[in-house]
């Protein structure tokens, strides 16, 4: 089961947020996905389509953070992704900031180039 949780934004449409186990950071370690779109059906639709098949939203326990919505809003896929924070991190030890990143870089699609 995956944290998550959504944001109404003022124009209708919505941020969701979800938290993902990683398959290449262990059992202890999660990705945390945002996608902006019309609605929290179409957010999950968009993350199906790119092969995150069992993917499900109950609940609002994991909202994003304003400074999650501003990230996401101002990337122009709308999709991007990081590390959730706390996971994987050894106790007692400040984590670096990670870097939000687009989803091609996941799924090892090229990058067009600028």
């Amino acid at each position: 089961m995956a944290a998550g949780g959504f944001c109404k934004l003022p124009n209708g449409t919505v941020v969701v947020a979800l938290n993902l186990p990683s398959p290449a950071a262990g059992p202890t370690g999660s990705v945390r996905f945002l996608v902006h779109a019309g609605n929290r059906a179409r957010a999950l639709t968009r993350l199906r389509n790119l092969g995150l098949r069992a993917v499900y939203l109950r609940g609002n326990a994991a909202p994003p953070s304003p400074d999650e919505i501003t990230a996401v809003l101002h990337h122009p896929d709308g999709l991007i992704w990081r590390t959730a924070p706390g996971s994987g991190v050894l106790a007692g030890t400040a984590p670096a900031v990670e870097l939000w990143h687009p989803i091609r870089a996941l799924l090892g699609r090229p990058t067009a180039p600028a």
